[in-house]
């Protein structure tokens, strides 16, 4: 059972802090493409079994869906060194496979009296904004014929969250924190220690959150998350469906230390220009405790490593990773000089973890990648 809860505050624990287990969700009918549909569901499959490697996976699917997700996963298992006995197959009203935006944040209570609960938040999950108009907004500029979900579709995306939490009883029950603030989780880039990284186009946007002022959503960020210094990046409104989330552009190694995507030269060039603000006010700034930011750049790769481009912004970053338990999953695109780059910059920069490479390019043209389709359980202590 859950609970509302009243003015208890919160703290949003690093993405390296340990995990009960990762959430997935695998790719409905309903909201991907019908040409990107078995590839995407094929790379859920091979991302639930690389996960497996390190930490157990609740992969959420409709109930139709559940013989072709647990063929496909038992498949990926075999190719690979997974544990099949690891992912757990939920049949669930889900559509979306980005439940990085879709699915709850997990939290830890900042009080001494709260540490052993479980809590996590419900942001609202509205379409990135665009919930009133979705049969008029192009997702993605690929020519394709993206679904456009009726209201029993999104009526399951905008409750996905409350009923994972609701869902989640092992060890024990979570309590869900009904937020006023609307957001996503890939707007949130955190390092555990009060720091957080956003554009302010993908939260402090009307399509949003009309009628709360910045200071209104910050003083809701510091109660939720623990926040303790913002770093407003720009961004831009409808760039990008998500108005550019902040994860597909930087991450946190650890606190003070940062990957910062650097676009191919090929890029348009609003998302150079992104790159380029978000480098500066790094630069000039401070963490919340005061410190320099450790800047690491990785290029992204040529798109057309990707195959024949139905469009040019594919979400080919390498930012957009999985920290696991004792390991990191690391999207790769087929660009060998890139895709090898980037593991040897993350195998440097993180010494203690296994870092996992794969392949997910169907990913990257539906929008997003490891760090987007992903979302922790995060444990207490």
């Amino acid at each position: 059972m859950t609970y509302l809860t009243g003015n208890i505050e919160y703290i949003y624990p690093a993405e390296t802090s340990h995990h009960i287990a990762t959430i997935l969700g695998f790719p409905s009918k309903y909201s991907i493409p019908a040409e990107y549909y078995e590839p995407a569901c094929n790379e859920i499959a091979k991302l639930a079994a690389a996960i497996s490697l390190f930490e157990p996976v609740r992969l959420f699917c409709r109930p139709e869906d559940v013989a072709k997700a647990e063929l496909l996963t038992t498949q990926a298992v075999q190719a690979s060194s997974g544990d099949v006995s690891r992912i757990s197959i939920i049949p669930f009203p889900t559509n979306h496979l980005w439940v990085r935006d879709t699915g709850p944040v997990y939290v830890h209570g900042a009080q001494e009296t709260h540490r052993g609960a479980r809590y996590a938040i419900d942001f609202g999950f509205r379409e990135w904004g665009k919930q009133d108009q979705l049969g008029e907004y192009e997702r993605a500029a690929d020519g394709l014929d993206w679904p456009v979900m009726d209201a029993a579709r999104l009526e399951e995306n905008t409750h996905f969250s409350r009923r994972v939490i609701e869902w989640d009883v092992q060890p024990c029950p979570v309590t869900r924190i009904e937020s006023k603030v609307c957001l996503e989780g890939g707007a949130l880039v955190v390092d555990g220690e009060g720091t957080l990284l956003a554009t302010e186009s993908s939260i402090l946007n009307r399509n949003r959150n009309p009628g709360l002022s910045r200071e209104e959503i910050e003083a809701e960020l510091r109660r939720l998350l623990g926040v303790q210094k913002f770093v407003w990046l720009p961004g831009r409104d409808n760039l990008d469906v998500t108005d550019v989330h902040a994860d597909a552009e930087v991450n946190f190694i650890r606190p003070g230390v940062v990957v910062l995507s650097r676009p191919h030269p090929t890029a348009p060039q609003p998302w150079v220009e992104i790159y380029e603000e978000i480098r500066h006010i790094l630069e000039q700034s401070t963490d919340a405790k005061g410190r320099r930011f450790e800047i690491h750049t990785v290029d992204e790769p040529d798109p057309k490593s990707l195959g024949p481009l139905s469009y040019d912004e594919p979400a080919t970053n390498y930012v957009n990773f999985h920290f696991v338990n004792g390991g990191l999953i690391l999207p790769q695109f087929g660009d060998d000089l890139t895709d090898r780059k980037a593991v040897e910059l993350f195998q440097t920069l993180c010494p203690d973890r296994v870092v996992q490479p794969l392949h997910v390019p169907t990913l990257a043209f539906a929008g997003g990648v490891i760090h987007c389709s992903t979302q922790p359980v995060v444990a207490v202590d």
